[in-house]
């Protein structure tokens, strides 16, 4: 029987300490929340020989396994390794399991691979994303979602990659039936009107929806080729003030997306508190401290943003308590 744990390691190595005494919980990381039979046999398996039988499906989409004997982790180390493998989860050490937990999950809606809303492919973004930054202790959420819907709710989070729609316009393909118009207007945010018998866009309105898309009967909107984002940051769950991201950049692309969180990440070792609790500090709370011009010096260090991309030059967010 196990009796002295170090429950630092036991956290870093992504199981839980719960309240039932020797009893724990492996976390199971499902990048993008894309998964297989595989994966979900696997997960059966090691809940059926080493838990209690319950998996849970947790809010960040992926899994944790309950009822492990604290004894018995080296052994689920060893048998998640297929998952690992399968979803090409960066390891520092075959057959030990997760090396850090501190970040978590990355996060994404079903994306465009189903949905006709979504603007890129969110699994794979988010794929990205994780081997860039896992593993890693600091405390960092992150969320993709295909279109200004959210519904993977990434204004709660760190970093929001919310998907953008610039539609291109033929006029030659346009009857000016005015249903694009109408659907802006009820749908999304009135950004198109008619003139002339021509349709006009609003781009400082335009949130990048694609309704007009969608909704054309002549195929005289198109999506441009070329992906576009938003970027919201410093959404925030929890005790202290928690808050809503707000919007940075608009009509950003990926390469900049993913220069700016690496930056992100020199800038919170550098600045995270000492004494934090268990060494985690969510990074909102970094940038209260340090203020955001330093944050922004730090996020935007050698990024090239593209000729398109708005930036929001200081960014407020809503400070009033909640609880």
């Amino acid at each position: 029987m196990l009796r002295d744990v170090n429950t630092r390691k036991v956290m870093k190595n992504a199981f839980r300490i719960t309240k039932h005494k020797y009893k724990t919980a492996l976390r199971v990381r499902v990048p993008g929340g894309l998964g297989d039979p595989l994966v979900f046999r696997t997960v059966a398996d090691i809940a059926e020989k080493f838990g209690d039988g319950r998996i849970h499906i947790t809010t960040r989409q992926g899994f944790e396994i309950l009822g492990i004997d604290m004894e018995d982790m080296p052994e689920v180390n060893e048998a998640i390794q297929p998952v690992i493998d399968h979803l090409d989860t960066n390891q520092e050490k075959r057959k030990a399991g997760y090396p850090a937990s501190g970040t978590r999950n990355v996060a994404g809606c079903i994306g465009n691979k189903i949905c006709p809303k979504a603007q890129y492919n969110t699994t794979e973004f988010a794929k990205e994303i994780e081997d860039m930054i896992f593993p890693n202790d600091l405390h960092v959420k992150i969320a993709l979602t295909g279109c200004p819907n959210d519904c993977i709710k990434s204004v709660m989070h760190d970093f929001g990659i919310i998907g953008m729609c610039l539609p291109e316009y033929d006029q030659s393909r346009c009857v000016a039936c005015q249903a694009c118009v109408n659907k802006c207007k009820s749908y999304s945010v009135g950004a198109l009107s008619i003139e002339n018998n021509k349709i006009v866009r609003n781009h400082e309105k335009c949130i990048g929806c694609g309704e007009c898309v969608l909704n054309c009967p002549m195929l005289a909107w198109t999506r441009s080729p070329k992906k576009y984002f938003r970027l919201v940051i410093m959404g925030r769950t929890g005790k202290k003030n928690p808050r809503i991201a707000k919007t940075w950049l608009k009509w950003v692309d990926k390469p900049a997306i993913m220069k700016i969180i690496a930056n992100t990440y020199e800038y919170t070792a550098e600045y995270i508190d000492p004494e934090a609790p268990n060494g985690k500090e969510h990074i909102g709370y970094i940038v209260d401290r340090t203020g955001f011009e330093e944050f922004k010096k730090w996020a935007l260090k050698d990024v090239e943003l593209p000729e398109r991309c708005e930036v929001v030059p200081t960014v407020y967010w809503d400070e009033r308590k909640i609880w």
